[in-house]
């Protein structure tokens, strides 16, 4: 997904949301949009205490990915690393080792 807007920042063209469970095959494409969607998912996102990570060229990816899709095996390592920092991230009460990967 890309990242929330910062005040008088247009929205982002783009967004994907992503759910992935310990024990699924592979992570899942659970909403995507364009525009106010893209927005409005970004916004449910950020209420929902869920981390929102920028990467545009992940994003075009996964917007060719069907909603309750899997994601394609060719995105498993991007998709792998980012939730690898993010599990990092959590574990560590917040504080990241590192920037991000960028897919």
């Amino acid at each position: 997904m890309n990242r929330p807007e910062s005040p008088g920042e247009a929205p982002r063209a783009e967004a994907v949301a992503l759910a992935y469970t310990a024990g699924q095959a592979a992570p899942t494409v659970v909403a995507k949009g364009r525009g106010l969607i893209a927005a409005e998912i970004i916004s449910r996102a950020k209420e929902a205490g869920i981390y929102v990570h920028e990467s545009p060229e992940l994003v075009a990816l996964l917007m060719q990915v069907d909603l309750d899709a899997r994601i394609p095996p060719e995105l498993y390592v991007a998709v792998a690393e980012l939730l690898a920092w993010l599990y990092s991230l959590e574990a560590g009460g917040g504080k990241p080792e590192g920037p991000p990967p960028r897919a």
